[in-house]
């Protein structure tokens, strides 16, 4: 059932682990028993690939439905210069990229979206993604600056997030509040400038939540563009909070607004 990995299998999943081939053929790679299973109930998986070790000390009758031509084994040595983990499971799957659009988040009378603008950090990247799916976000905004979602590193943060909402990359920030805007959504944004703080701006209703880099925040022509600024209050030393500490404070009192109303 299963086919022995090819030379130019092998390469082919060598290059995905770059930015330029993962573009140029829409294709990610997903690594790890779970997420391999969580991603095939949302996405289109075009090849398994298995270590021989794995398949030594696995079960593998459930993918026995699966057709052998997109089933592949390679030795353990090989699959480790394939993976981007330290110590690999011996499982991944090569996927297909999914292409959302703007009315795949504005689904409703009251959106809840996240917005990141320039977020370079793929661990926070993915934070902020499991976090939005945890506080039922409609969907994920990174502006064009941002990392790219489909990096490994980005994956592994989402614990499997990315299979369950919109996600949107390489937007224009100016496009993607004035298509919001539109839709009477208001834009919140986290600044050290803020006047206001998060418990005093009414976020029942439509919403997105502006992030900016964890170096240097918002940039200024994003601050100019919100509704309104809002500063997370902090009563101790530290100057800042990371784009996905900070996120995560905003999103949950979205959600005790919206738990409250």
């Amino acid at each position: 059932m299963i086919q022995s990995g090819s030379k130019n299998l092998f390469k082919k999943l060598v290059r995905l682990n770059d930015k330029k081939a993962r573009n140029e053929s829409g294709l990610f790679v997903v690594e790890g028993e779970k997420f391999v299973k969580d991603i095939g109930y949302g996405f289109d998986i075009t090849e398994y690939i298995f270590s021989e070790g794995y398949l030594a000390k696995n079960d593998f009758a459930a993918f026995d439905h699966l057709n052998s031509n997109i089933c592949h084994v390679f030795s353990d040595d090989d699959f480790a210069r394939i993976s981007d983990t330290v110590t690999p499971q011996g499982i991944l799957a090569v996927v297909k990229q999914k292409t959302y659009s703007f009315n795949d988040i504005i689904s409703n009378d009251d959106p809840f979206i996240i917005i990141g603008e320039n977020i370079n950090d793929p661990g926070n990247m993915g934070t902020v993604i499991r976090t939005a799916d945890a506080c039922g976000c409609d969907g994920v905004v990174f502006t064009e600056q941002s990392a790219d979602i489909y990096n490994p590193k980005v994956i592994r943060s989402t614990a499997g997030s990315l299979c369950h909402l919109p996600v949107i990359q390489g937007q224009s920030l100016l496009d993607v509040v004035s298509i919001l805007k539109q839709h009477q959504v208001k834009i919140i944004a986290a600044s050290l400038k803020g006047e206001f703080l998060p418990y005093d701006v009414n976020l029942s209703r439509g919403v997105a939540i502006l992030l900016g880099n964890e170096s240097g925040g918002l940039t200024i022509e994003a601050e100019e563009m919100a509704d309104v600024l809002v500063k997370i209050p902090m009563v101790g030393k530290a100057e800042s909070l990371n784009a996905s500490v900070a996120g995560g404070v905003l999103m949950y009192e979205v959600v005790r607004q919206r738990l409250m109303s």
